[in-house]
């Protein structure tokens, strides 16, 4: 498959001190991340209510963004840049925290339901559903009605490590999806993070 042009990578999480840490913002950790890893730095973009960065991956040109509503409002300002910048979903990467993934797991794919993301729902109510996903597993609590509290509690020390882990990974091939396609770079992530689990 052709490499993948990429124009926008945008993180979910919810604002403020209290959430900084929480399981439910590992879409910032990660954009944050990323954004640290090529120096560059966020701007406040209050008409879009965003965090936006500019940054350059290899020959690959991309918006970073952090909607700055809460997770539920994260559709309008994701539609917002799209729409101003003309970019399709085809070329946008949203990363999330998935509970369906076990602490330690990344995956890539493209397009699908909202699997009971609230962040994920919106993006999707407002750019349809083509998008492609990062997923950041951080683990189910074994129940349904604990979901809730626990992406907006902070990973245990043993949990972090393994999410940080992941992310690095998905940072490692994130390179190899821009410019070797997307079926080399989820082959790499994915067989590693088999590698990696317990």
């Amino acid at each position: 498959m052709a490499a993948l042009p990429l124009k926008l990578i945008v993180g979910l999480g919810n604002p403020g001190p209290e959430y900084a840490r929480t399981r439910h913002n590992a879409g910032w950790w990660f954009v944050d991340a990323l954004l640290a890893q090529q120096r560059g730095a966020w701007r406040h973009e209050r008409q879009r209510q965003a965090d936006v960065a500019r940054i350059r991956l290899g020959e690959s040109e991309l918006w970073l963004m952090k909607p700055q509503g809460f997770m539920n409002r994260s559709g309008p300002p994701v539609g917002a840049l799209a729409h101003y910048y003309q970019i399709p979903p085809e070329e946008i990467l949203i990363v999330h925290d998935d509970i369906d993934l076990p602490p330690g797991i990344a995956r890539f794919k493209q397009g699908g339901g909202h699997g009971g993301h609230n962040g994920v729902r919106d993006v999707i109510a407002h750019i349809g559903p083509d998008f492609w996903r990062l997923r950041l597993g951080v683990g189910h609590p074994g129940a349904k009605d604990l979901v809730l509290d626990a992406v907006l509690d902070r990973p245990t020390a043993p949990e972090q490590q393994l999410i940080d882990a992941a992310m690095q990974r998905a940072l490692e091939a994130l390179p190899e999806m821009l410019h070797e396609g997307p079926q080399k770079a989820m082959h790499r992530l994915h067989s590693t993070d088999a590698d990696s689990t317990p």
